[in-house]
């Protein structure tokens, strides 16, 4: 598994501008299609709040009767049909990645089987839930966004319009106050400059306006819309479980190709020497002592490999020792200076002590092959319930788990049993790469 060292992220480098973000956002693309989303959500809401009432209150009426049931299966599928739709509007305007629930599970097929899968649905009911949340919140957010925008706008632009009202109203311009006795005009040039200031004050704020009424919309949808949480973390599990079967395989696979061009190779050479050696003792006992020694020294390297090989699978002194030692020993062969330092109380299962050294185990191979670095450390400790590991080395950097299939592999391993892996490795270095495991006892 190997780690690439010396390349650059890969990440895109945000546009300088010459505005502040502040005077920049009423003109952004990102301000307009967050309005217009609030816009659109009063007469979609209004829609999806009158369709979901109608049909699942008629179906309940119903339920008295058969034909509740279909009308209030109907009711609720039409919803999931609005709750699809306002997925991919919150997708398109407001840049809001939902997944898609977990479809309906119907252990048979027809109509029947539809209508029950349709009703015992959680995103039905969510879905519905949502026309009915959605409506008060649209409302309000209409309101206001519209307000502000119009105020905003109206006020700004008034030095480009006031003169209307002296020429058609009769009047300086708009009105702030007025009795039979007083009237108070805006139409003077202070004032007029004082309401375009007023109106710049709202335009600017609009935008944060409109995104905080919009982070209440994303938080709807993603919670009512998508899947739920138990839905999301089977997906994990069956994620993580196949990962699990794939790195096994994997894994088994490789002890099956270094047995068969390693240890297996060298004792079926072993076999046809000392035959040789046997035929050749009566006439040449010399040349067959000879072949005796060379085939002693393939002993020696088949025994050596087999060791390696049991080493790769599970260590010995990880299992006798734990951790300390076994990362200990594996620092002793890697080609830099490493100081290790294991503070841990007690050890975890085997599973993840496992996990925790073979990452520890690949991480150090990769700095021996990639890293160019003179001096590297090993931290092992707990925090409450996590396992934390981490890995510095003082080389030339630009490790990233998109580059190579090293580290995205050993974030994967991580990730099934819920682990996480955190690389902060700028090019030039140094490279810190932290790990952190479930901490399980037996």
């Amino acid at each position: 598994m190997a780690m690439e060292y010396g390349q650059g992220y890969g990440l895109d480098v945000p546009e300088k501008h010459r505005l502040p973000a502040g005077l920049r956002a009423p003109f952004e693309a990102r301000h307009w299609k967050e309005l217009g989303y609030v816009l659109l959500s009063l007469p979609i809401s209004i829609l999806l709040f009158t369709y979901a009432v109608t049909m699942v209150s008629l179906g309940i009426g119903l339920l008295v009767t058969f034909v509740g049931i279909p009308v209030l299966a109907a009711g609720l599928a039409g919803c999931r049909g609005f709750g699809a739709m306002e997925r991919a509007r919150a997708r398109g305007l407001l840049d809001l990645e939902v997944s898609e629930p977990e479809p309906l599970r119907m252990r048979k097929r027809g109509f029947m089987a539809w209508m029950g899968a349709v009703l015992k649905s959680g995103t039905s009911w969510r879905s519905f839930l949502y026309g009915v949340l959605h409506l008060p919140w649209a409302v309000f957010s209409f309101v206001v966004a519209v307000n502000f925008w119009a105020i905003g706008w109206t006020l700004l632009t008034y030095p480009l319009w006031f003169w209307l009202f002296p020429l058609y109203g009769g009047q300086g311009g708009v009105q702030l106050y007025g009795d039979e006795t007083h009237h108070i005009y805006l139409d003077n040039p202070f004032e007029i400059g004082v309401t375009a200031l007023v109106g710049l004050l709202f335009t600017l704020a609009t935008p944060w306006i409109v995104r905080a009424l919009t982070m209440v919309d994303r938080l709807l949808v993603h919670g009512l819309l998508g899947p739920s949480r138990l839905a999301t973390r089977v997906v994990e599990l069956e994620s993580d479980r196949g990962i699990v079967v794939d790195t096994a395989a994997a894994d088994l696979r490789r002890i099956e190709r270094d047995l068969h061009d390693g240890a297996q190779a060298r004792l079926v050479a072993l076999a046809m020497d000392l035959g040789l050696a046997k035929e050749k003792l009566a006439e040449d006992p010399q040349a067959a002592a000879r072949m005796v020694d060379s085939a002693h020294g393939e002993v020696k390297t088949a025994l050596q490999e087999l060791r390696d090989l049991a080493r790769g699978i599970h260590p010995a002194v990880l299992t006798d020792r734990g951790l300390d030692a076994a990362l200990s020993a594996v620092a002793s062969r890697c080609t830099v200076p490493v100081e290790v330092q294991v503070d841990l109380a007690g050890r975890p299962v085997p599973a993840i002590e496992g996990i925790a050294y073979f990452t520890v185990s690949e991480l150090l191979q990769n700095i021996s092959k990639h890293s160019r670095a003179t001096w590297a450390g090993v931290d092992v400790w707990r925090v409450e319930n996590r396992l934390m590991l981490q890995v510095v080395d003082n080389g030339v950097g630009g490790a990233d788990t998109s580059v190579g299939s090293g580290l995205a592999g050993l974030t994967e391993r991580l990730d099934a049993v819920d682990g996480i892996l955190v690389v902060d490795s700028p090019v030039g270095g140094p490279t810190r790469i932290t790990a952190e495991l479930p901490w399980r006892t037996v």
